[in-house]
């Protein structure tokens, strides 16, 4: 798909991105202005660090790809720089703005801000907020909720959500630890994030909150307004909480790879896996975890770090 008809697309998405960084001479850094992130209760601002990390790595991956359609196929790289009128001059500009990408950070916390300005505001944890008052948006004027440090749903942490492994643990829990507190989850997509994150940190209990939270929205109608209509986005999102979350699954270099936890209230729980053409189905239980591929060939994955070979149709302990 790439040399055919992808890279023209990601050719598009790098331009898009590189005009609408600007250069300051303030801080020598290329900065992205007047944006709104993931968190719905923010408009218009500034160095947004979810926006700045997606445009940085848009710029990268593109330019990665334009490389690997060079070497990989030739023809389809003349036919595409012919038809974009795309230049090494072009590519030299667009590194420059992923390299030079500016992201606000506080060394006094030691982690991203969300966007410029946030430690002006009043940092008020939620857990002080009047529980007659939510959700805010129902209560309060949009200039109160835009003053506010209130976060409907994942920002800064959707960020470490996609970009998992270009971080620490270590990073993650710091920012997790500033900006959950300040979290309302007042959108059905925040929970399940916040309980794939709390289970990545081995606490189980608080992954364990979220993902009732996730899973219950509407059926205790969380935030006032099932009458709306039901929110696919939970529904997903508690099959995220299970697999990715509980599970700990993910795909990296190629292969599946489990990090299976349980929650305490719970004997077992079970999902299957479409992977490249073949079903694994896993069962974790408090005892430990088992894997069944249905296919053809072997399957090869990691549990918590170590290699497993799956035959097919043949049941695996770990």
């Amino acid at each position: 798909y790439i040399p055919e008809k992808g890279l023209e697309v990601l050719i598009g998405i790098a331009r898009f991105w590189h005009q609408r960084a600007t250069y300051t001479n303030n801080k020598n850094q290329y900065v992205i202005l007047g944006v709104t992130g993931p968190n719905e209760y923010e408009n218009n601002v500034n160095n947004n660090f979810y926006t700045n990390y997606i445009a940085k790595w848009c710029i990268n991956y593109a330019v990665e790809n334009i490389e690997k359609v060079k070497q990989e196929f030739n023809s389809d790289y003349t036919r595409i720089l012919n038809k974009t009128r795309l230049s090494e001059a072009e590519i030299k500009d667009w590194k420059e703005v992923a390299d030079g990408m500016y992201f606000p950070y506080t060394e006094e916390h030691q982690v991203y801000l969300q966007q410029d300005g946030f430690l002006d505001k009043e940092l008020i944890a939620v857990s002080h907020l009047d529980k007659k008052q939510r959700p805010i948006n129902q209560h309060w004027s949009w200039d109160r909720i835009l003053r506010s440090p209130y976060i409907k749903q994942a920002d800064t942490l959707q960020g470490f959500y996609f970009f998992e492994d270009h971080f620490t643990t270590e990073e993650l829990e710091r920012h997790f630890d500033f900006y959950e507190p300040f979290t309302v989850h007042e959108s059905s997509l925040s929970p399940c994030v916040h309980s794939i994150q709390a289970a990545k940190l081995d606490r189980m209990e608080q992954a364990y909150t979220f993902y009732l939270r996730t899973s219950r929205l509407d059926l205790d109608d969380y935030n006032k307004e099932v009458h709306e209509g039901l929110h696919i986005t939970s529904m997903a999102g508690t099959w995220m909480s299970i697999v990715e979350g509980f599970g700990g699954m993910r795909v990296k270099n190629d292969r599946l790879v489990f990090e299976p936890r349980i929650p305490k209230q719970w004997d077992g729980y079970s999902f299957k896996i479409n992977f490249r053409n073949q079903v694994l189905k896993v069962k974790v239980s408090q005892e430990g975890t088992q894997f069944e591929l249905e296919g053809n060939s072997e399957l090869k994955i990691m549990v918590n770090g170590k290699a497993v070979t799956i035959s097919p149709h043949n049941l695996i302990k770990v």
